[in-house]
């Protein structure tokens, strides 16, 4: 059983839609879920920042204590577009049925912010008491992790917060993951030449090319699957997947222009410059010998890799805390980005990846209180005084 309190707060989550994608016909902004949680922040003692980051979109940084270091509880506001027709209930309704809680961002990941403030009542207690914490704790939340890490870019070119540890409340099933691999999103654009089919030598067929290009792409990944490998994900090789192409008008005419647009998973230790590097020098004869031109260009900057050394306090703490050994992701976060301002990163939350960003998210109630209990360790551990 939930606290009616925490029942509360995640109805009203739910029941806020915050839905971001690269549509902009669908895209929402995330402030009123912040408003919320900033509200919920300052009725504990919280000192919370809200950080414009685009029109209706922003960033809380909501901390308790003072200092340098300290524990970050982070999570984005944001969630998937979403489909009524197979879901068996109102998304934005919060639905109890068979133990489990449905709603869109039950699991992916509006329900860590009602868990992360109840695991933070010893310290809001030791507060209230006069006692100073040994080092602050922050609930971090963001926007656009579903797009574009928007939020998480905007930290850190403020470079805050300062913090040494950060926990991402994403869906981990309850087991810690201390890395995860890289996300890069590419298109390659071929122009040619249009003219009749019935004479091939009147034009330039960027199709053609495009068939040695998707050739070259699958026999790149079979060579990087070859190089690399890290026993502790689920697939242990980089990815490499050719997610869409568009080309031709017309099947009279040569093809003047052809856009393939595909997905690249770095493993940790990979650089991404030197990937985009290496398909641009295999692309080059291929310009040459359709004498065609070849662009390959990000369609965002990336997401780097997520790699927590093993013997990170935090990495032992929760390793402790949950009786597993910390794992790798499969899936990306803004893990890199808290990285990148100073902190060590690890995953952890309740629900499963496996019902993200589909119709029927849930996450298990019995799954809850449990969180609420590791999480308090971790706040223990690092930020009360003794």
């Amino acid at each position: 059983m939930i606290s009616a309190a925490l029942r509360s707060q995640l109805d009203t989550l739910i029941a806020t839609p915050s839905v971001s994608s690269t549509d902009a016909s669908i895209d929402q902004g995330n402030r009123s879920v912040i408003d919320h949680i900033a509200e919920w922040a300052t009725d504990l003692g919280f000192r919370c920042e809200i950080m414009p980051v685009s029109p209706g979109k922003a960033n809380l940084l909501a901390t308790l204590g003072e200092g340098p270091g300290g524990l970050v509880f982070s999570g984005h506001t944001d969630t998937v577009p979403y489909d009524l027709t197979g879901w068996h209930s109102d998304p934005f309704t919060l639905t109890e049925r068979d133990g489990r809680l449905y709603g869109l961002g039950s699991a992916d990941m509006k329900g860590f912010f009602p868990l992360a403030l109840a695991a933070a009542d010893d310290a809001v207690a030791q507060m209230r008491a006069g006692k100073a914490l040994k080092a602050p704790l922050i609930i971090l939340a963001t926007c656009d992790e579903e797009t574009s890490m928007a939020g998480a870019r905007a930290l850190v070119d403020a470079g805050k917060p300062k913090a040494r540890y950060a926990v991402i409340g994403e869906p981990t099933s309850m087991r810690p993951l201390r890395m995860h691999k890289g996300a890069m999103m590419e298109r390659i654009f071929i122009e040619g030449q249009s003219g009749h089919s019935s004479d091939p030598s009147l034009g330039r067929n960027a199709l053609d090319a495009m068939h040695a290009v998707i050739s070259e792409l699958i026999s790149y990944r079979e060579q990087l699957a070859s190089r690399y490998h890290n026993a502790l994900f689920t697939v242990p090789t980089p990815t490499l997947n050719l997610g869409c192409i568009h080309g031709g008008d017309n099947p009279n005419r040569i093809c003047a222009r052809c856009e393939l647009q595909y997905d690249l998973r770095p493993l940790p230790g990979m650089s991404m410059a030197e990937l985009r590097a290496d398909i641009n020098t295999r692309l080059l004869p291929l310009a040459e010998r359709f004498r065609v031109s070849i662009r390959n260009e990000p369609l965002f900057e990336g997401t780097p890799a997520l790699n927590t050394p093993a013997d990170s306090p935090l990495v032992q703490a929760l390793e402790q805390l949950t009786e597993h050994t910390a794992g790798a992701a499969g899936f990306g976060t803004e893990g890199p980005y808290l990285q990148a301002l100073g902190m060590d990163a690890l995953i952890f939350g309740p629900g499963h990846i496996d019902v993200a960003h589909q119709p029927n998210e849930y996450v298990e109630l019995a799954n809850l209180n449990p969180t609420i209990s590791i999480l308090r360790g971790l706040v223990k551990r690092f930020c009360l005084a003794d």
